[in-house]
């Protein structure tokens, strides 16, 4: 089992890699690219982020494929031509201090729809739009796309763009590889019972329904590097009878862990439209405690985590291993700052903004010569 955890602001190593602290930015789509192309929003939007402290920076959702994308405005890595500004966004990230990282998505039968100020309508081709598929052809609700089941002999292609998707996040410097299994997209839709009803090797069981992530884990794992982490976001639970639940995430977890897996992101919901969801501060912490505890793996807590008192906590009671921050991180790019004011802990600032640090704060070394 994982040992007991230090405090917020201590280091925590995977494989070969050192966070200098526990605090990650969750991935946050922008809707702001065209054709899959990151641009100065995404330059400045991450990268703020850095400068602000964190210890990860992740990007948003980014398509494996141009079909996989949530939106036609989402980020993609899909095509070499991507590379370019990806590169220039992790240069800055690990000029700052902190660390990079990519989530690599497919958004299954939620794709090809509006951004949420769109209102999530469907976007036919005629706008950019594209036919989504999924494991069957169930829409996720109305006014989504109905997507076409995906045939047994399309699979192997999902499999492959995840690998190509990592080999290329490889390529431009990434030092993190999320695969995203949650909220609803491609890979949880394969493992949610509500949502799963093929009859073949890919539905019904448990072990068929998890047969593509596993495959798509063992593909991402086969080109990243031995000495640098994948990680994985989950959605724990589908907060649905009948659905996915703590328990299958719990053993799905243990076999991750011995996949080579280093850390389980721990989200719920997503799955369908009617899932009574209890929100509230901290709300999913209990699904990385269970899971870091009962499947021996190192766990990330996200949602409503606002204040530094109660990330610290988290990780001090072995809750998880890191807390990763959403929409706290848009309010506040600098929150890593504020919370280590907050609980008088001594933190490096960039030298640029140095003269608004606190008294007796040290420049982090290197910045701004």
């Amino acid at each position: 089992m994982i040992r007991s955890m230090p405090h917020l602001f201590d280091p925590f190593t995977l494989r070969g890699l050192t966070f200098p602290h526990r605090i990650f930015v969750s991935p946050m789509c922008q809707y702001s690219s065209t054709d899959g192309f990151a641009n100065d929003w995404h330059v400045v939007h991450l990268g703020s982020r850095a400068v602000g402290g964190a210890a990860l920076v992740l990007t948003e959702a980014t398509g494996v494929t141009a079909e996989g994308r949530i939106s036609p405005q989402d980020l993609g890595i899909w095509q070499d031509e991507h590379l370019e500004v990806l590169a220039r966004i992790v240069r800055f990230v690990h000029e700052h201090g902190s660390r990079a990282g990519v989530q690599l998505a497919h958004a299954g039968r939620k794709a090809s729809t509006a951004p949420p100020w769109g209102g999530r309508t469907t976007v036919p081709p005629s706008d950019g739009g594209w036919e989504a598929v999924g494991p069957t052809a169930a829409a996720f609700a109305p006014g989504y796309p109905v997507p076409r089941a995906l045939a047994i002999d399309e699979i192997p292609a999902i499999v492959s763009a995840f690998k190509n998707a990592a080999r290329r996040a490889w390529a431009v410097g990434f030092d993190v590889a999320e695969v995203h299994a949650a909220h609803g997209y491609l890979l949880h839709q394969f493992m949610s019972p509500l949502i799963n009803t093929r009859t073949d090797e890919y539905g019904g069981s448990f072990d068929n329904r998890i047969r593509l992530v596993l495959e798509v884990v063992d593909a991402v794992r086969a080109v990243w590097p031995e000495r640098l982490p994948v990680f994985v976001r989950i959605s724990a639970s589908d907060w649905a009878p009948g659905g996915w639940d703590l328990d299958q995430s719990v053993e799905l977890s243990r076999r991750f862990r011995d996949r080579g897996v280093d850390l389980v992101d721990c989200s719920s919901g997503g799955a369908v439209p009617d899932a009574k969801v209890a929100i509230g501060p901290l709300y999913q912490v209990p699904f990385a405690e269970r899971i870091r505890r009962d499947a021996g793996i190192a766990t990330g807590a996200v949602g409503l985590i606002t204040q530094p008192r109660d990330a610290d906590e988290i990780i001090s009671r072995g809750q998880a291993d890191v807390v990763l921050l959403a929409r706290e991180m848009l309010r506040d790019a600098y929150w890593p700052q504020s919370a280590a004011q907050d609980l008088g802990v001594a933190f490096p600032w960039a030298k640029q903004y140095l003269r608004a640090a606190p008294q007796g704060t040290a420049a982090r070394a290197g910045v701004g010569e």
